[in-house]
């Protein structure tokens, strides 16, 4: 049995949710190897072969591969996918872009967003906005999955694995247009360890930078919003946490605000501590927090900022 694992990296190295996904595929068992795709991105592929388990590491690289479009990715990993018995990726933005594109092609069912391995066979993956687990056994030859990095620890360094140039395939019917990069100082909001998210009841974009920021900077955290506070405009999209936007599972979860919508909670309720800021004391987010302060976040937070000295 082997395993191949399409990595999630920035050109220069492999993001934490490769790691945590190369975790999945040893539960699953034999051989593992890594994909990397992109352009110039050898310094990634040699960051892939650090990672203990880890066979050999197969680097694709053409200018598509470099914009990780969906159909370059799904040609360059169907030549060489008579190989393995699994094919997974993280469950992020790119990962369910090209997965079902793979399984389609393949003409398997996609398993998506497991956050356990039983067996080689058989997983488990949230339903219902997290209410439900299902247990899914699929009889497929050959599975396409994508794992939710956060139901998984990372798999450390040690490894030595060889790295191998294979042919990057190009996307001839795709015509790539432009995309609008987000540069912030903060840790990524997927990866980072302490979030502090706001909610609808900031009452502006003014208000939610103007509470948020010096808070985030004060605990070095990154920032994250409910979707009506994303939908009214206080926040970018990319600060989205919940069911159709990020899902999170930090040190720290801070929610300020946030009343705790069914598809917020599925979005950061594996978060390891979570405190919830609400003058609302019916507040569905106090259900799961771990410490709740019923208050007016204009009160609260600037006393918290004080603490924090």
């Amino acid at each position: 049995m082997a395993v191949l694992v399409i990595a999630d990296h920035d050109g220069t190295s492999v993001r934490e949710a490769t790691n945590k996904t190369v975790t999945a595929a040893a539960k699953i068992g034999g051989d593992i190897d890594i994909l990397v795709v992109g352009q110039g991105a050898k310094a990634a592929a040699d960051s892939a072969a650090k990672i203990k388990g880890v066979r050999k590491v197969l680097l694709a690289e053409s200018a598509e591969l470099g914009k990780t479009l969906a159909e370059a990715v799904e040609a360059t990993v169907l030549p060489i996918a008579g190989d393995y018995d699994a094919i997974l990726s993280p469950a992020n933005t790119d990962g369910k872009n090209y997965s079902p594109r793979i399984a389609a092609k393949l003409d398997v069912a996609p398993i998506s967003d497991i956050i356990e391995v039983v067996s080689p066979d058989t997983f488990v993956r949230p339903i219902y906005a997290g209410n439900a687990l299902e247990t899914i056994q699929s009889s497929d030859a050959k599975k396409v999955i994508t794992v939710r990095p956060t139901a998984f620890d990372a798999a450390g360094d040690g490894g030595s694995a060889t790295v191998e140039t294979i042919k990057g395939a190009d996307a001839p019917k795709t015509d790539f247009v432009s995309e609008e990069m987000v540069k912030s100082d903060r840790p990524e909001l997927a990866a980072a360890k302490i979030v502090v998210s706001g909610g609808r009841a900031l009452g502006s974009a003014e208000e939610f930078h103007a509470v948020m920021d010096p808070l985030a900077d004060k605990l070095g955290a990154a920032v994250g919003a409910s979707r009506a506070a994303v939908d009214a405009g206080y926040a970018p999209n990319d600060y989205q946490v919940g069911q159709t936007g990020k899902v999170v599972a930090p040190e720290l979860y801070i929610a300020i605000g946030i009343s705790g919508a069914i598809q917020h909670l599925a979005g950061m309720k594996d978060s390891k501590i979570i405190v919830a800021i609400n003058k609302d004391p019916e507040a569905p987010i106090f259900q799961i927090a771990d410490y709740g302060i019923v208050g007016d976040y204009k009160t609260v937070v600037p006393d918290l900022m004080k603490a924090l000295g």
